[in-house]
């Protein structure tokens, strides 16, 4: 979810929930670190050959692969749950406020950061290179920019006082992200990922609508916060 969702709006009870309820929410943030760097290991050692014709025998051991999107795809899961327990028992920590959207971050653009990276970098027979991915260096510094503008932004008002919790496209924007990163991961396991194939243009596809999405989402917050500050 986006950083300081609803759950920050609410006042924190360090009296509301007591025993294995106070601490479960947060211990479900700290496993999506753990599942993160698990992520990040896979992707890390994921290696390809010289060459690439685009079938996905050509990408062993695809295992890894699919390690890293179940991975992922844990993680992302835990991103809901805790927040939604945590709101439920009256779990809301310190702690939970500050970890969680810094997990959200740490697994998402950082899987983002690792997509763009060189081991996804192939060389075609023909000498042409392609991120095998359909991410490139550049899109990831348009998401982080996007992160790191609108975290300033609610930094700064809900140091006054002012409510600035994510709204339906920021959460949407994360939906979109958590969906497109396995997929970008496992398609190149499963099919013909060479240009011109149809995983090659549902894997472009996927990401210019996802980097898209990401810009789109940052307007709404653009808009509240220079509402605020005229105000």
């Amino acid at each position: 979810m986006d950083p300081m969702s609803t759950a920050a709006a609410i006042s924190i009870d360090p009296n509301r929930a007591v025993g294995w309820r106070r601490w479960l929410p947060n211990a479900i943030t700290l496993s999506r670190l753990v599942l993160s760097l698990v992520f990040f290991i896979q992707l890390a050692l994921w290696t390809t050959p010289q060459t690439w014709t685009g079938g996905p025998s050509d990408t062993m051991p695809t295992w890894r692969l699919w390690l890293a999107a179940a991975c992922f795809g844990l993680a992302a899961l835990t991103d809901a749950l805790d927040g939604y327990l945590a709101r439920r028992w009256g779990a809301i920590t310190r702690f939970g406020r500050i970890m969680d959207p810094f997990a959200d971050k740490i697994l998402v653009i950082g899987a983002f950061v690792m997509l763009a990276g060189p081991q996804f970098a192939l060389v075609r027979p023909d000498g042409a290179s392609l991120q095998l991915s359909g991410i490139e260096p550049w899109m990831v510094v348009v998401m982080l920019g996007r992160e790191l503008l609108v975290t300033s932004i609610r930094a700064v008002l809900e140091a006054e006082g002012q409510d600035f919790s994510a709204n339906f496209t920021g959460k949407l924007k994360m939906v979109l992200q958590s969906l497109v990163i396995p997929l970008v991961i496992v398609v190149p396991a499963l099919t013909d990922c060479a240009p011109g194939s149809a995983g090659r243009h549902l894997i472009d596809w996927a990401v210019w609508i996802t980097v898209a999405a990401t810009l789109a989402s940052g307007l709404p917050y653009l808009i509240r916060g220079s509402t605020a500050f005229r105000h």
